[in-house]
């Protein structure tokens, strides 16, 4: 009798422990937004200020470009990937093009007039403070050791008609791999109707420094 209450209490236990996992832990097979897919309907992103929102799936109708970054004023943003696209001369050809990271609307647009002091790309900054679009996307990663919280992965999104054409999205989700860069910024013109392009590539410089950290604490950890 005990033995069989055991086991049932064991199988119930089980199950809640499998149920927890599925709650805090995605799969191990990619699932985030792919072509074809719709823009969340959300009005969570803002440009300037908390209160000037803006809802990319209302805005968004024509062709465009959505360019995500981890962080606002990052070395790997500030000095690479977003000038690659502020400097492309075909940058019009792409349509209204915008920059999202999980940062306050005031980061954003401080970043924006940094790189941009004229605005003469009309690249939009646009802040996604609670991470919701982001989400809404599958399109977030563990950034606790470096940055505090959860942040955007690296990727690009053509968009036409309101849905996903194609779909960049960088494997370690914050490197700057030449070949995806080299690749979004040639469609910008081109916007073949390609296959979601999913790259695997080593790993990034921003990426051997977030292991190095952590290698680091760790050794510290262990000898206290």
């Amino acid at each position: 009798m005990l033995a069989s209450r055991y086991l049932v209490s064991q199988r119930g236990a089980n199950v809640a422990c499998r149920a927890v996992q599925r709650a805090h832990f995605h799969s191990s097979i990619p699932s985030f937004v792919k072509v074809g897919d719709a823009l969340p309907d959300l009005d969570v992103l803002a440009e300037g200020s908390p209160g000037n929102k803006v809802n990319l799936a209302k805005e968004l109708k024509g062709k465009g470009l959505i360019i995500g970054v981890p962080a606002a004023f990052s070395p790997s943003c500030s000095e690479k990937h977003v000038p690659a696209f502020i400097e492309h001369a075909k940058l019009k050809d792409a349509g209204q093009v915008y920059v999202v990271s999980v940062n306050d609307p005031f980061v954003t647009k401080a970043w924006g007039e940094t790189l941009d002091p004229t605005g003469a790309s009309k690249i939009r900054f646009l802040a996604d403070p609670t991470a919701k679009f982001s989400e809404a996307l599958d399109l977030l990663f563990d950034g606790s050791a470096i940055f505090g919280g959860p942040r955007s992965k690296r990727y690009a999104l053509l968009i036409e008609g309101g849905k996903v054409k194609e779909a960049f999205v960088e494997p370690d989700n914050t490197g700057v791999s030449e070949v995806a860069d080299r690749t979004t910024r040639l469609n910008l013109s081109e916007r073949k109707g390609l296959a979601q392009v999913k790259f695997n590539l080593p790993n990034s410089f921003a990426m051997q420094q977030l292991q190095e950290y952590v290698q680091e604490t760790r050794g510290k950890q262990a000898i206290n």
